[in-house]
């Protein structure tokens, strides 16, 4: 993504001070949620091992045909975004590419997906990109298959996946980038017959990648579900990746936008600590091994949980999608617990609840990082990453409530039920698909106006065009839309005061990538049913 981390720093700055004032609120509770946590427990079922992933008894209620619409173009991003010999794509302008990717390590990285508008494979939010498309599966597969969009979803992920595989050569080494981003980004060319060189860049011991590493270790476990009964061997061959990117991960600690500077302009990470426990909570779903449940616990918890200070939901930060996870676990329930484990999942449960808090727009301590017509807002660049990220986690904690019969949620004062999260979630889509001031859909191909100038090389270069590298850029510069369809795109989105300016030069509007299409993926899932029947994790 081109000039991307402009405001991490005000970003942060920002997230201080509007979390702060949970900091009291959430601590306040932990008595009260503790006490109400005893006191239901004699009426919670406890299930054994991961039989708590089970599906609650309940009804499939009508498929929401808009959704489950949107929901098939979305898809379709995914092979928008295909590198490699491409099988059965559905878009008809794209063709093989980057089938040399990795030949001079002599690795087969020809798979993965670009990330954006750019042809660079940044492994980073590559692997958070599987991870949502897992989760999304895990959660809502039965939703995708009635409206048969299930074997799309786990295609596109494999495809991800296999490529992940290859970047993992041995235990220790991780090859976390295909292609230089500053030559990508002189260049102005489509994927078909890119001329640039692709260098690779590996984390590795004396160069380590905790975040880069834990995130792809948290793909490689929730995907090792999501294929387990599909085919146990590539399942199983997805755990043995995971387990080792892991203790990779947390034995050479480090951030790997530090080892290597120069990735600071694009992807750089905050932090490491959120991704360790991402990573441990999706081995533990993957595994059932209480040694993960410990590191997220007893072990590492207090240290990387941030506790009582909800954040954004993002390919940086795992916080609050971590602390969902984990709050399954504690609201289902789990065999064989000890208490200092159940205290603490506890946390995560506050946690993730001060954060539906925040989201709820009548809440006591609802966020103020809204626009005026109800769009969460929090950063100008790729802006629609946050309201489809909350509104993602929203559905799924209203249907975990319901699940676990749990009938409200407590906001300092205020009682909320599953409906209240459910109803800022479709708010959150809604405004997303056309109904906002600028009557406008942001997602490429849905309604009747949609952005016709995305920020994409493929899409707005014509197949049979004779341009290089650099001339290339009379397209990004032409008057004309693009020719190609960009099916299924989610571009940046709007700015605060909820305009938008459709033109392919503006990067930070109008650029597409493939991690919003995953969180969009996960929404339209948990959205195309009116349903709240928790899906099975095996």
């Amino acid at each position: 993504m081109e000039g991307k981390q402009a405001e991490d720093k005000k970003f942060k700055e920002w997230e201080q001070g509007e979390d702060a004032k949970f900091k009291g609120w959430g601590w306040c509770l932990l008595v009260f949620l503790i006490g109400a946590m005893v006191a239901a427990a004699a009426g919670l079922t406890v299930l054994k091992g991961f039989n708590h992933f089970k599906k609650s008894s309940g009804h499939h209620g009508a498929i929401n045909k808009k959704y489950a619409d949107v929901l098939e173009l979305a898809l379709q991003f995914f092979d928008v975004q295909k590198s490699g010999k491409l099988e059965k794509n559905r878009i008809p302008w794209r063709g093989d590419s980057g089938l040399q990717d990795g030949w001079q390590q002599g690795l087969d990285l020809s798979k993965g997906m670009y990330d954006a508008g750019d042809l660079i494979k940044f492994g980073f939010p590559m692997a958070f990109t599987a991870t949502m498309l897992s989760w999304a599966i895990l959660e809502y597969g039965e939703h995708m298959n009635t409206v048969n969009q299930l074997g799309y979803a786990q295609e596109s992920l494999k495809w991800i996946i296999d490529y992940l595989i290859n970047a993992h050569p041995s235990p220790d080494v991780l090859y976390i980038q295909v292609g230089d981003p500053d030559v990508d980004h002189n260049c102005w060319q489509r994927p078909e017959t890119m001329t640039e060189k692709r260098p690779l860049l590996q984390v590795n011991t004396s160069f380590p990648g905790t975040d880069v590493a834990a995130e792809t270790a948290a793909a490689m476990a929730s995907a090792s579900l999501v294929f387990k009964k599909i085919n146990s061997s590539y399942s199983n061959l997805l755990l043995t990746h995971a387990q080792q990117l892991f203790n990779f991960a947390d034995t050479y600690r480090g951030s790997y936008s530090e080892s290597i500077p120069q990735l600071q302009k694009f992807y750089n990470s905050t932090g490491y600590g959120d991704e360790l426990l991402w990573a441990a909570a999706w081995l533990y779903h993957a595994t059932g091994d209480k040694l993960y449940l410990k590191y997220v616990t007893e072990m590492n918890g207090e240290e990387f949980s941030n506790w009582g200070n909800p954040t954004w939901f993002s390919w940086d930060d795992k916080h609050a999608g971590g602390q969902v996870l984990l709050s399954r676990i504690n609201m289902f329930g789990v065999e064989g617990m000890s208490t200092e484990e159940n205290l603490e999942l506890q946390m995560y449960r506050e946690t993730a609840e001060a954060f539906m808090c925040m989201l709820l727009p009548d809440s006591p301590t609802a966020t103020s990082s809204r626009t005026e017509n109800g769009l969460i807002w929090v950063l100008k660049w790729n802006s629609l990453q946050y309201p489809v990220a909350s509104a993602f986690l929203a559905v799924l904690f209203s249907d975990y409530m319901v699940a676990s019969h749990i009938p409200t949620l407590y906001c300092s004062g205020k009682f909320y039920s599953p409906a209240d999260l459910r109803s800022f979630a479709l708010s959150q889509a809604d405004y997303v698909l056309g109904k906002n001031p600028m009557e406008m859909s942001f997602l490429v191909g849905y309604g009747e106006d949609y952005p016709q100038y995305v920020h994409h090389r493929g899409s707005s270069i014509p197949v049979d065009a004779k341009t290089g590298c650099g001339d290339g850029f009379e397209w990004l510069d032409s008057p004309y839309p693009n020719p190609n369809v960009a099916v299924g795109a989610l571009v940046g989105g709007p700015f605060f005061n909820e305009t938008y300016n459709d033109s392919r030069n503006n990067t930070v509007q109008a650029e597409p990538t493939t991690y919003n299409s995953a969180l969009i993926v996960g929404l339209l899932s948990g959205l195309v049913s009116t349903s709240l029947v928790v899906q099975s994790f095996t």
